[in-house]
């Protein structure tokens, strides 16, 4: 089951200041990727620096209202020009990212009330700093999901058939080692529950790792939620 973290100081600044969800960072990092790589095919400065700009401008665009500091913490985008330049972009933006919503044991007995001997995510190998949902799996094939969807943490329970194949996630929209992850759910109008099933990552920190934006998460939910 989940246990409680100690929370340090330093922590507690950080949640403060904290501005940047894990798709966000995911997104921001795959735009760094973008320059530095760009370095590599071209010599014209011009088009680098069009190229700089643009990343930025896609960068602002994540965030609805951006204060002058939180301006200058992703300004050094537009520097960048090297590999190392962009790992120590990255590393700067770390203090910033906001960690996953705090669950405890209670919590995911009302999120579960169904599930009896639920055990509960690994919390020691789980960064809430690069999570957008949890996800794991018991008894073999049982996948749990929880996921944050209008300041609520809304839970799934479902089955996932592991497969030897790479395919698209329903959930990050890369490619991906992917299983079949299948729950039930209201018929619209009736009681009847069916099936809807949908292939994601197999490993959810992967799954984490890749996601760029909440929108297909939530659309995910959303087909479950009827």
């Amino acid at each position: 089951m989940i246990h409680a973290k100690e929370t340090t100081e330093n922590q507690h600044a950080s949640h403060s200041k904290a501005f940047i969800r894990n798709d966000q960072y995911n997104y921001i990092k795959d735009q760094t990727k973008i320059l530095w790589t760009a370095q590599t095919s071209t010599n014209d400065v011009e088009v680098l620096n069009v190229l700089r700009h643009l990343a930025y401008e896609k960068v602002q665009n994540l965030f609805p209202v951006l204060t002058e500091e939180q301006k200058k913490i992703l300004h050094p985008l537009v520097q960048i020009k090297e590999l190392s330049e962009a790992e120590t972009f990255l590393e700067q933006l770390q203090p910033y990212l906001i960690p996953f919503k705090t669950i405890t044991d209670q919590d995911l007995k009302k999120i579960f009330p169904k599930a009896k001997k639920l055990k509960g995510p690994n919390v020691e190998i789980i960064n809430f700093h690069k999570t957008s949902y949890l996800g794991w799996t018991e008894s073999s094939n049982l996948r749990y999901l929880v996921v944050e969807l209008n300041d609520q943490l809304i839970g799934l329970q479902g089955s996932i058939t592991r497969s030897q194949k790479q395919g698209i996630c329903r959930v990050c929209n890369r490619h991906s080692e992917v299983g079949l992850f299948v729950a039930k759910t209201k018929n619209s109008g009736n009681d009847q529950f069916i099936k809807r099933g949908n292939y994601i990552c197999q490993d959810a920190a992967v799954c984490n790792d890749n996601i760029k934006t909440l929108d297909s998460l939530a659309e995910f939910m959303g087909q479950f939620q009827r």
